[in-house]
């Protein structure tokens, strides 16, 4: 039986899943028998991160799995070339995988090991889709009858460069019937999704300001992140970003310009030792944190341990219902969901070791035999040329 208690054995071996419906699971076993799991993936491009993630395991098997912060420095600094979506994701996943095998070697919640908690639960947010208004009136009153305070929902679908009065209006008519679904108890959030061009984002934001919502996220693509000071400055709504960025120097500029909510993702963003660093350095901008997170139940469980020890710390995203999930999700991993159960909205802290869930192996092998190639759409425009998805 593995120790409760001390350092224990070396690494002593490294497994990838590629699982239904977009995600990869990573497995580390130290050679006394622990076993650590992350979710090291960027969605699309998740064949690319397993070989990363092989790469990565040259250097990790025969360490001691303890020195959590000496192979974060190594796994990305070690090699003359850096940085990037997918050597990020590889260090993310490994990271969560060696935080889980800490809090079980000494029985405690990963939470624990990074200060403690300063909160008891967890609000998340639910996601809404639909691109019909009556579709989104819906989906927004069954998020509302399951008792989620807050929702997000894309803000758009492909729009022009200079968009039309039509495709305006259809976007205040989304936030105009989550205001009225929703009333002035609960929260929306719109998500841009980097389909906004920064002259129609300057456009759309102050004509969004009278529904109030919690946030727009990437009211623009990360090329332009230039704009972000004019977009602050065109109106009161806080602006979001942060899913595309991987590191805490990615967000200095971001914060600078006024972005008042940032969302790196543990399983992009270096994972929990660097997310808690972009963290840190929110809180002396007076920026919250809200981790990205439309993945599987690690990134999720990783993504509370931060939440529960964040002083800055806004609201959770997850993936449970997510539109974008088709033949598996995230409950359906875990062997128990109970740590996943909401209430009132919100997720409960608990003290289970590690990470704080039981990934249910047998089920996790199962899929990653039968593999992925999850590939997202690639969207045109009237005329034929490249749309932002």
């Amino acid at each position: 039986m593995p120790r409760s208690g001390g350092e224990g054995g070396r690494i002593g071996r490294v497994e990838t899943f590629l699982a239904s419906p977009r995600w990869l699971f990573v497995r580390v076993e130290t050679d006394d028998g622990v076993v650590g799991w992350g979710e090291p993936v960027v969605e699309g491009r998740a064949e690319a991160v397993r070989a990363a993630v092989g790469v990565l395991a040259e250097y990790l098997v025969g360490q001691d799995p303890s020195r959590i912060e000496d192979h974060w420095q190594v796994m990305t600094k070690g090699g003359f070339y850096r940085g990037g979506p997918v050597l990020s994701s590889a260090v993310a996943g490994l990271d969560q995988a060696l935080w889980d095998i800490k809090g079980k070697r000494h029985g405690v919640p990963v939470y624990q090991l990074l200060g403690g908690p300063v909160r008891e639960r967890v609000r998340a947010y639910a996601w809404v889709g639909g691109d019909e208004p009556e579709e989104v009136r819906d989906a927004l009153t069954a998020q509302a009858e399951a008792g989620f305070t807050a929702v997000k929902m894309n803000g758009c679908g492909p729009m022009t460069p200079v968009a039309t009065r039509a495709e305006v209006r259809a976007c205040l008519r989304r936030a105009e019937t989550a205001r009225e679904v929703l009333g002035d108890e609960r929260d929306f959030a719109l998500d841009f999704h980097g389909r906004v061009s920064p002259a129609n984002a300057r456009r759309l934001l102050p004509l969004l300001a009278e529904h109030a919502p919690m946030f727009v996220e990437e009211p623009v693509l990360p090329d332009y992140r230039h704009a972000l000071p004019d977009l602050v400055n065109a109106s009161n709504i806080p602006l979001a970003l942060g899913e595309r960025l991987f590191a805490r120097q990615e967000f200095l500029a971001p914060l600078q310009a006024g972005v008042a909510v940032v969302q790196p993702d543990v399983s992009h963003a270096g994972g929990i030792s660097e997310l808690r660093r972009i963290a840190a350095l929110a809180e002396t901008y007076g920026a919250q944190l809200a981790p990205h997170c439309p993945l599987g139940p690690v990134a999720l469980a990783a993504s509370l341990q931060v939440a529960f020890t964040t002083p800055n710390f806004l609201i959770q995203e997850q993936s449970i219902g997510i539109h974008y999930h088709r033949g598996a999700g995230l409950l359906d991993y875990v062997i128990d969901p109970e740590v996943f159960r909401f209430h009132g909205g919100c997720l409960l802290r608990t003290d289970l070791p590690g990470l704080g869930v039981t990934v249910d192996e047998p089920a996790v092998r199962a899929a990653g035999r039968k593999g992925h190639a999850w590939r997202n759409p690639v969207w045109r425009h009237a005329d034929g040329s490249f749309s932002e998805w």
